[in-house]
């Protein structure tokens, strides 16, 4: 591995008691993946926020306590979709592997 931290950004700065934090890594064959686009899509499947992920493949979100849906899109990968519950007080940190498109 290209020496990348496991999981999303550091947390340092971040009030997690006043804040509801999504973050993680995107993966492809272990190693990250920038230039991804990684969605936050609410509990009805609504489109919220889009970001792109840094060159060591991390993203970040600040989101309201509650059901999410991460959606991340990259060239030559399929889409994938993963559920999260956020909540004030701690970070969600979620690492997304992606696979070749068929």
């Amino acid at each position: 591995m290209c020496g990348a931290t496991r999981g999303g950004p550091s947390l340092a700065g971040v009030d997690l008691e006043k804040e509801t934090v999504i973050q993680g890594i995107v993966t492809r064959d272990g190693e990250p993946v920038g230039n991804a686009y990684v969605r936050l899509l609410d509990a009805t499947g609504e489109f919220t926020a889009e970001v792109p992920t840094s060159a060591t493949g991390q993203f970040r979100f600040f989101a309201a306590p509650g059901e999410w849906t991460l959606r991340t899109l990259a060239p030559r990968a399929g889409t994938v979709d993963r559920l999260v519950s956020a909540q004030r007080g701690s970070a969600v940190d979620v690492e997304v592997a992606l696979e070749a498109a068929a």
